[in-house]
């Protein structure tokens, strides 16, 4: 383990990353951290299950992720960056949220049984935001990119 990861342990669980996160089921989208640098970069991943609510109706008989919570995971894995990145007790009472997505390209559908690579790197931070590129992929292939913006708010 590297310096700027010695106060993580990888891999992060999905235990874990409900402390670091806000958001609980059906729309907690990441499982598990894999890979860490601090302020730069996470690698984490998301495994798409059948029993996931919106395959439901996005479609029924060819059930396919809806892009926009690919979008979403990508973001979740930046907020994790940021989350992990923080020193101890740095941030109380701050959440990020998602405020802004640029360039957002869908190049493969996410079915049932595939797990969703999220590498989001650290492109900057200004203030209370930050600006992250992601890219999703199955088995080493992309099916999704995005820039994305998070901006910290108190928590509600």
């Amino acid at each position: 383990m590297t310096e700027s990861t010695a106060s993580v342990t990888l891999p992060v669980t999905s235990a874990e990353i409900e402390q670091l996160l806000p958001h609980r089921y059906p729309f907690l989208l990441v499982d598990r951290v894999v890979e860490f640098e601090k302020d730069k970069r996470v690698l984490a991943y998301k495994n798409v299950s059948y029993n996931e609510p919106f395959f439901t109706g996005h479609f029924p008989g060819n059930p396919v992720m809806p892009g926009v919570l690919v979008v979403e995971a990508l973001a979740q894995a930046g907020g994790l960056l940021t989350q992990l990145s923080r020193d101890p007790g740095a941030g109380e009472g701050q959440v990020f949220y998602l405020v802004k997505v640029d360039n957002a390209k869908f190049s493969k559908m996410v079915s049932p049984g595939d797990r969703l690579e999220l590498d989001v790197e650290l492109k900057r931070r200004i203030r209370n935001m930050a600006q992250y590129v992601g890219v999703a992929r199955v088995d080493g292939e992309q099916v999704a990119c995005a820039e994305i913006l998070c901006a910290a708010a108190a928590r509600q």
